[in-house]
């Protein structure tokens, strides 16, 4: 059995839209529980909807709930301990659950994640993934918000990270890897991106082809299985593709309804539109990855419908049944010990920042 923790108040909607998703999920899942964490006035009422829930979930009630709107800190301060969104994630520390879901405060998230789970021994930060839909298929992006700048060294962990992660969505068993960059060519861009391309041809990893430097075109094209960046370029990239999406959806509303003729002509052309819909719906790869933490945790769209975030829940029971953070240690562990160096550069870093 696969055990889920569920963030029941997160969200825009909270257990209108969460429960009917475990719903969905379970009966396509017939291997998976949950455990799910909220307040019993609003959760109970959904819960009663679908009376087969009961026999593959546990509802425990929590008193507080964070908010949209909450800073990080005031979640930490006034939610620890005892609200739902921290206790869904001690749910994954404790071993109740393989894996944590919550559509909640994204940066609320992050911090009680870290706290409660802690990184991974030879990780500095932790990295947010996101499923990006290609032409190709799908890749995986990251890091999209959680870390603000980045050494080379830490992009040489984020390539790590979303290499475990590739080949346990995906199923490749060395997926091609490129870095974010301004050019292909390798004397362009900043010094921490050409020193972690460096690295990492050098690296020779057996789990990960190092294909070179992309740039922004290339990530829609599929050119790579795993595009490493820092968060801030790749969260304004994940939220300028979302918005081109919205613009697109809105230009074809437009056209279509602007004649006679073009509604007529999408009568026929109906099929091919609403396969276009299909691949532009954002709810298809909705789920952001916390990377890096000793635990598997997946953070929703706040306005995500139930089908988005039963597509959330079933992506962190992808991982937890491809044994994502076993093949990340596994990978971690391996090019340290071929590069014993880059652990022995990077304390001296942290030793230097912290003298400063």
């Amino acid at each position: 059995m696969i055990r889920i923790s569920i963030d029941a108040m997160g969200g825009d909607h909270g257990p209108s839209v969460v429960i009917p998703a475990l719903m969905t999920v379970a009966t396509r899942r017939p291997d998976i529980r949950f455990v799910i964490y909220g307040r019993e006035e609003a959760v109970r009422p959904e819960l009663a909807k679908f009376p087969k829930l009961a026999q593959v979930s546990e509802f425990i009630h929590c008193e507080i709930s964070v908010r949209m709107d909450d800073k990080p800190s005031q979640a930490l301060r006034h939610g620890r301990w005892k609200s739902s969104m921290w206790k869904a994630v001690e749910a994954v520390k404790s071993g109740t659950a393989d894996a944590c879901i919550s559509a909640g405060n994204t940066g609320a998230l992050m911090a009680m994640s870290k706290f409660c789970l802690r990184t991974m021994a030879t990780i500095d930060r932790p990295a947010i993934a996101a499923l990006w839909p290609t032409l190709r298929g799908e890749s995986v992006v990251l890091d999209v918000g959680a870390t603000i700048g980045a050494d080379a060294h830490q992009l040489i962990d984020f390539a790590i990270l979303g290499t475990g992660m590739a080949r346990s969505v995906f199923g490749i068993e060395r997926p091609s890897v490129g870095l974010l960059n301004v050019g292909v060519e390798e004397i362009k861009g900043q010094e921490e991106v050409k020193e972690a391309g460096r690295m990492l041809r050098e690296a020779n990893m057996a789990s990960m082809n190092y294909h070179g430097f992309v740039e922004g075109d290339d990530i829609g094209k599929g050119a790579v299985d795993v595009v490493v960046t820092e968060g801030f370029a790749g969260n304004i990239a994940l939220k300028t593709a979302e918005g081109t999406v919205r613009q697109i959806a809105g230009y074809l509303r437009a056209a279509m309804n602007r004649t006679l003729m073009a509604r007529i002509g999408y009568l026929f052309a109906k099929g091919a539109f609403d396969r276009l819909r299909e691949k532009m719906d954002v709810g298809r790869s909705n789920g952001g990855v916390f990377l890096g933490l000793n635990g598997i945790v997946v953070k929703s769209h706040g306005g995500a419908d139930s089908d988005g975030f039963a597509a959330a829940i079933e992506l962190g029971y992808d991982m937890v049944r491809n044994n994502l953070l076993d093949r990340i240690e596994a990978d971690l562990d391996l090019f340290h010990a071929r590069n014993p160096h880059a652990q022995t550069n990077r304390k001296s870093d942290v030793v230097a920042d912290a003298k400063e």
